[in-house]
């Protein structure tokens, strides 16, 4: 079997973060290591739910967890997955705002 192409990992990890979920479970994450109750009731999701975004990502390296008793916690394995998805963001709301200012335009306002 050939070895995966970096282009098609590099594909595997968007396909990840194409999911708002999983962006949400990201950004909950900023702030550092939550639990999985913390992030069940943060992101509004079943708790079985949020283990099969949780399964991947982990899955994938993205987040990394821990057990301390009957609690896992999980933690972003990388501080560079903020950047990246930080940086899209802005690329987003760059592009959004640009349109506005075409739609204004086309409008004839200022």
């Amino acid at each position: 079997m050939a070895k995966p192409s970096l282009y098609e990992l590099h594909a595997s990890i968007c396909q990840v973060l194409g999911n708002p979920k999983r962006l949400e479970i990201i950004d909950c994450l900023r702030e550092g290591e939550k639990s999985v109750t913390e992030l069940t009731s943060a992101i509004e999701v079943s708790q079985s739910n949020l283990s099969q975004h949780l399964a991947l990502m982990r899955q994938k390296g993205m987040v990394l967890a821990r057990r301390q008793g009957v609690n896992v916690y999980y933690r972003l394995a990388d501080p560079k997955i903020l950047k990246a998805c930080d940086l899209m963001r802005q690329v987003l709301l760059e592009h959004l705002e640009a349109g506005a200012e075409l739609a204004q335009a086309a409008r004839g306002k200022p």
